[in-house]
């Protein structure tokens, strides 16, 4: 359990680090993810955003249905905002070599460029996004950390001309393993979260 939520605890900390890390740099790291065998069938993930400052904005949960032909994954990601909002997206990702990937939805613009080695995966993309009603095109640079026992650990930065506007946080599980490891590691976030707001005021 310990060494679980450490290894948990080292992706968030490289997530948050430096900005300038490539997908080549985990080429070493286990367990290898395929995101093509990961999300194939039902995943749960849940997720939070927060602006630049810090502060809790939205939380959410997504219910996810993936279907590998050989070819292409197709993920019906179906969201449930904590205020009672739903939404829906459906990604289209086709696998072009052991490490590259490109993907297509609705709110994507043009084509989300994936690169996966060892452990991680990161893509870039840009989307309109709505917020607060209004809807703004960001740009994602966004990355997955495969963990032992099945758990996967999202963080997207999301920028405007360059400058960072918020972040995206989730963590997957498979549907039908115990989900208890993944609601404590994701209460902590938000509780770790809320101590460095504090502690910067």
């Amino acid at each position: 359990m310990l060494k679980k939520f450490g290894s948990i605890a080292f992706a968030l900390v490289a997530l948050s680090g430096c900005t300038d890390m490539k997908p080549t740099d985990f080429s070493d790291t286990r367990p290898v993810l395929r995101i093509e065998d990961y999300f194939a069938g039902q995943t749960k993930a849940w997720g939070i955003f927060e602006d630049r400052f810090g502060d809790l904005r939205r939380q959410f949960v997504v219910d996810i249905q993936g279907t590998w032909d050989g070819t292409e994954l197709v993920l019906d990601e179906r969201f449930l905002y904590s205020d009672g909002e739903s939404n829906r997206r459906v990604w289209t990702i086709r696998k072009i070599d052991d490490h590259n990937y490109e993907g297509s939805a609705d709110d994507v613009i043009g084509t989300a460029k994936g690169q996966a080695y060892g452990n991680a995966l990161n893509w870039r993309y840009d989307m309109d996004l709505d917020i607060g009603g209004s809807v703004l095109r960001v740009h994602f640079n966004d990355w997955m950390f495969l963990q032992e026992d099945g758990i996967l650990v999202n963080r997207a930065r999301v920028s405007k001309f360059g400058i960072e506007i918020g972040e995206v946080t989730l963590f997957f599980q498979k549907s039908g393993r115990q989900v208890d490891g993944v609601a404590l590691a994701f209460s902590q976030h938000i509780d770790v979260a809320a101590e460095m707001r504090a502690a910067g005021r």
